[in-house]
């Protein structure tokens, strides 16, 4: 059986490497850069788990998840609206190309018959 101070290691070692890697994603994609909100998130885990506080972590990495998820989300319908006219210019000339062809099968096999 584990004992209090093995779970607590366990514990610690795991939130220091999800905050490494939450870190490292934004340093390595540039995606996002560090504000005082995110400081002060992370400033407040690692010091609430040194004091040993026994803080809902896994809500604030659901919150950080859904705040993330929120802000590509806009991200991605701004993309997209700015590509829209050409995203459906390409459906309507494939749906002409597809016409054409249908049309001109038609005309060949009305000069066999």
């Amino acid at each position: 059986m584990r004992n209090a101070g093995d779970v607590l290691m366990r514990r610690t070692i795991f939130i220091f490497w999800l905050v490494f890697i939450y870190i490292w994603s934004f340093s390595i994609f540039n995606a996002v850069k560090a504000s005082d909100y995110s400081k002060a998130v992370i400033g407040h885990v690692i010091s609430e788990t040194i004091k040993g506080t026994d803080i809902d972590k896994s809500a604030i990495l659901e919150q950080e998840l859904h705040k993330l998820a929120h802000r590509y989300t806009i991200d991605m319908l701004n993309i997209i609206q700015t590509h829209l006219p050409d995203i459906l210019e390409g459906i309507a000339a494939g749906l002409r190309q597809k016409a054409d062809k249908k049309r001109k099968e038609e005309l060949l096999n009305a000069k066999k018959n």
